[in-house]
């Protein structure tokens, strides 16, 4: 666990820990989603914390009459969830299980929570994060720094004696996001970068990332980063890095890049490139080679006109190769499905391809359902490709 992650979580771990709890985290990159499930019956897990993401991956993997009765509390923060989760909830889990739904930067930890029944409706399509808790104010305020009203959306902003007390050996950031109170006394504000809009009974409504920050994986992702790392590359010319919702509902990373002249790189090699700077979750899942990134009048690129991605296979460092076997069509033809593309040849690695941790866990769902064999999220690492992963089904 990096010490980020462990900042987001020591609340719930010294929360738990403190009160006579017994904690049992789950590895998800090593373990995979497939097995989650039977884990929360065999430990009789009661408070399931999870984020939106895992959680949908989850719920693909598990009977339509699943239950888990033993579960009194499914957290789930991070990111924001939609009606489909509170229904998928209000199906598997029973009715005296309450669906904990927060928000909390770490910089601040819980700023307001939502608890919803098996009963609750939402009237006008929305998820609430919630309601006030102790200690901590939620502010909204518009571009000149003045608070909104009620149904008006503004950014979120935090009012607290009890915010972190900035950025390491970052002064210009800390400046930007932490601010002392106007009204005097001893606290401050803290600018979450999130819009919001406040229901006339104090209700918060998540309406996204005022910038172009982003959650991928349930990591707050800055796109600039990744497009600084595009560009230090000798062949890229220019870059954009945009999100895109796919046919699962998952947000993901799409490059959009321009290369020097004379230039020509496989995606394979601005993959490995990138992995040299930048954590996994960071890579692209698909890159779109242009001529030129479309602009607006005022010469800012303009996203809107960036195109979705085809489904054709990438340009790779492995030459295609079809299927051979009728085991390697199947599965073939399940990798294509889930990672949207038109055709997968049999040595194409599965990194290349634009998969990820989450990707991973949905093939192996279809794999042990297809083939009824059992594999790992570390079968699929330690056998990347379609040939590989067959000789595992079927053993010379």
């Amino acid at each position: 666990m990096s010490f980020v992650q462990f900042c987001q979580f020591r609340s719930h771990i010294y929360g738990a820990l403190l009160n006579g709890a017994t904690l049992f985290p789950y590895d998800v990159a090593t373990e995979g989603v497939a097995f989650l499930a039977e884990w929360i019956l065999i430990h009789q897990i009661t408070i399931f914390h999870v984020v939106p993401t895992i959680f949908r991956r989850f719920l693909d993997t598990i009977a339509p009459d699943a239950t888990f009765p033993a579960v009194r509390i499914l957290r789930i923060g991070g990111e924001s969830i939609n009606n489909k989760d509170v229904k998928c909830f209000q199906h598997h889990f029973s009715p005296s299980c309450l669906l904990m739904h927060v928000i909390g930067p770490t910089e601040t930890l819980t700023i307001r929570r939502c608890f919803i029944t098996h009963d609750w409706q939402s009237d006008d399509g929305k998820v609430p994060v919630g309601y006030a808790v102790p200690d901590k104010e939620v502010v909204l305020l518009d571009e000149t720094g003045c608070a909104v009203g009620a149904n008006q959306i503004g950014e979120i902003s935090v009012r607290s004696k009890y915010l972190a007390l900035g950025y390491w050996g970052q002064p210009d950031l800390t400046q930007a996001a932490f601010t002392p109170d106007p009204r005097g006394g001893g606290e401050r504000l803290y600018l979450t970068g999130d819009l919001g809009m406040m229901r006339p009974d104090g209700c918060l409504i998540h309406m996204g990332r005022k910038d172009f920050q982003v959650k991928i994986r349930g990591y707050r992702v800055e796109v600039a980063e990744i497009e600084e790392a595009l560009l230090g590359i000798d062949s890229i010319k220019s870059a954009v890095v945009h999100p895109q919702t796919d046919e699962a509902g998952e947000q993901r990373l799409i490059a959009y890049v321009v290369t020097a002249a004379g230039k020509t790189p496989t995606v394979s090699e601005l993959r490995r490139a990138l992995a040299q700077s930048l954590p996994d979750y960071m890579v692209p899942s698909a890159f779109v080679f242009m001529d030129t990134l479309p602009l607006l009048p005022n010469g800012k690129i303009d996203r809107r006109a960036l195109p979705a991605p085809d489904h054709a296979r990438p340009a790779l460092n492995a030459p295609y190769v079809a299927p051979r076997t009728p085991t390697e069509s199947d599965l073939a033809r399940i990798w294509a499905e889930v990672l949207e593309l038109e055709q997968v040849g049999v040595h194409d690695h599965f990194l290349e391809l634009g998969g990820d941790s989450l990707v991973a866990t949905r093939i192996l769902s279809r794999v042990v359902k297809t083939f009824r064999v059992e594999l790992s999220i570390q079968a699929l690492l330690d056998a990347p490709t379609v040939a590989q992963m067959a000789e595992l089904i079927v053993p010379h």
